[in-house]
Formats: structure tokens, C-alpha cells, sequence
């Protein structure tokens, strides 16, 4: 069925034969003009009830369905920032261990013989290093750091280089590098390479989600992180043998900055994340705070993951 414009009025109404109570009429229109019915309503189903009906549940407010929008977009605030944090702490060790080892100018650096020699992977290794050569080329004349080494030495070393790359590539470079360089890497992090690796990949997954303000709080990847220790220290109930918080939902990245950032920094990040989850409770009553947890995956005791 085809999808047709809608204004502003013909919004309300469809909401309000929806079910939805709509207490200030003209601040709802500013707001549905400003922010897009369509991003908005995409958290409209923890508030419905049933998928079948369509129905909002009695006593449901926009005020609380924006209250739900408003808490994603500040959540998605607080895990891009250290996500930005873990990705520079990333691409500063991958650099340092690549340039001490193999040297610092591009021919050096982007050998193939640097890499992992595994016959699986040999096309992964040659369509990456094109990559990051194409990248070389595109930044040397557009990015002021890569300007200022190609004009005055004729080289971009990689600690410049990874400024221009994205998480992505430089993820997937960690993914081709040869055994003993990804365990010194995983090393700095306090963790194994199979992990390190894991981790990476939904992290790139989610910074992706922040950087294109994506709904965040009830996402779920496709990769799941192996189980830890703080899976078993927090009491996460199972089922079928399986843990059903922290897997592939945020608490999952939630325990990932837990292995990756410093203390001080888990600390910080996971009180302003307590500050959006009682903010979001003190303006939601239709629906409960643990029912919002439970989609993100979040264990009800989440909090003491900081003394763990």
C-alpha cells in the first residue's frame, strides 16, 4: 500500500485515533515539524499494545514517547563519545606497533608480507591495503596533517594516517595483521585477540547507528560477544544454556567499554547513564523503566557493573 504525505493535522489525528493522549496540540505540531513524525514514531512499540493493533496502550502520552526518543538520542550521545575514545586509543596502538615493527613511510608499512600470510584471508589483505592506499591519495592533498607531511617530507606515516581511516578499516586492518602484532595490541587492552576482534566489530556496528541517528536502545547485532567474566559476576540469567542479557544488545557494549576503558572512564560514562535511565523513568508511567531495560538488554542490578 502506497505511503502518501501527511501534514502536520492529519498527523495528530492519525495518533489520536491511535490511541495517543495529545495534552498540548500546538507544542506537538512544533515538535512534529522540528523532529519528523517518522523518526519519532519509531518508538512507538514499546508503547503499543500489541503489534496486531496498532493500538497505544490506555494513557500513553506523546509526552512519553518523545521522553523515550529524547532518551535514545542522549544515550547514543553518551556511547559515541567513548566509542570516539576507544577508537583513538585504537588507531594510536595499531600505529605505534605497525610503525616500530615494519617502519613508518607507506611502502613500508603496507608490505604485504606484514600481514597475516593465512591463504583464507590473502584477498581481504589486498583489497585492504588498497584501501588505505586510496585513502592516502584522496588525504594527501585535502587533510591538513596529510598535506603538511606529503609537502614537506613526501611520505604520510601511519600515525597520520589512521587521523583520516575510519573505525571500520582500521578494525578490519586488525583483523589481517599477523598473530604475534594482534596479541601485543590486545595486550594494551588487557584482552585476547578473538575477543579484541569480536568486540571491535559490534563496536564499529554501533558507531555507525550513532553517527547516522539510528534508534540505539533496542538494537541488536548480528555478532555476539563471547561470554565473560561480568556476565557470570552480574548474575545474568540464562536460558537454554545461553545468557539473555549482553550478548548482542547494548548492555553487550556496555560490558565492552567495561574491558576497554579505563576505570575512571567506565565510572564516568555509566553514571550519566544512570542519570537518562531515572530521568526516562520519572517521565514515563504507561509503560515500566524494566520493560524499557529488558529491550536494551539491560540487567535491573546494571549499576553494579562498576564495582565488578
Amino acid at each position: 500500500m502506497e505511503k502518501n504525505f501527511k501534514t502536520i493535522n492529519e498527523q495528530v489525528e492519525i495518533l489520536k485515533n491511535k490511541g495517543l493522549i495529545i495534552e498540548d496540540e500546538i507544542s506537538v505540531k512544533e515538535t512534529l515539524l522540528r523532529e519528523n513524525y517518522f523518526f519519532i514514531m519509531g518508538y512507538r512499540h514499546v508503547f503499543m499494545t500489541s503489534p496486531k493493533e496498532r493500538k497505544f496502550i490506555p494513557g500513553t502520552t506523546f509526552d512519553e514517547v518523545y521522553s523515550l526518543f529524547t532518551f535514545d538520542r542522549n544515550f547514543r550521545n553518551i556511547i559515541f563519545k567513548n566509542v570516539l575514545v576507544i577508537e583513538n586509543q585504537l588507531k594510536s596502538v595499531i600505529s605505534y606497533q605497525l610503525s616500530k615493527k615494519y617502519g613508518y613511510k607507506e611502502k613500508d608499512y603496507l608490505n604485504p608480507k606484514n600481514f597475516t600470510q593465512d591463504h583464507n584471508k590473502v584477498r581481504r589483505v589486498r583489497d585492504l591495503i588498497d584501501k588505505m592506499k586510496r585513502q592516502i591519495r584522496i588525504n594527501a592533498t585535502t587533510h591538513n596533517a596529510t598535506i603538511h607531511y606529503m609537502n614537506n617530507y613526501g611520505y604520510i606515516p601511519l600515525w597520520v594516517l589512521v587521523k583520516v581511516l575510519s573505525f571500520g578499516i582500521v578494525c578490519e586492518l586488525y583483523t589481517i595483521l599477523k598473530k604475534e602484532d594482534q596479541i601485543e595490541i590486545a595486550e594494551v587492552f588487557n584482552t585476547t585477540p578473538q575477543v579484541l576482534e569480536d568486540i571491535l566489530i559490534i563496536l564499529s556496528n554501533y558507531r555507525n547507528l550513532c553517527a547516522h541517528e539510528d534508534i540505539v536502545f533496542e538494537h541488536k547485532t548480528e555478532r555476539v560477544i563471547p561470554d565473560t567474566k561480568y556476565h557470570n559476576l552480574m548474575n545474568i540469567p540464562q536460558m537454554d544454556g545461553e545468557y539473555i542479557y549482553g550478548k548482542n544488545d547494548l548492555f553487550a557494549v556496555i560490558i565492552i567499554f567495561k574491558i576497554l576503558l579505563k576505570n575512571k572512564e567506565f565510572r564516568l560514562m555509566m553514571k550519566e547513564i544512570e542519570y537518562e535511565i531515572e530521568l526516562l523513568d520519572g517521565r514515563i508511567d504507561s509503560v515500566s523503566i524494566n520493560k524499557i531495560l529488558d529491550r536494551m538488554g539491560f540487567p535491573q542490578n546494571y549499576i553494579e557493573l562498576i564495582e565488578k
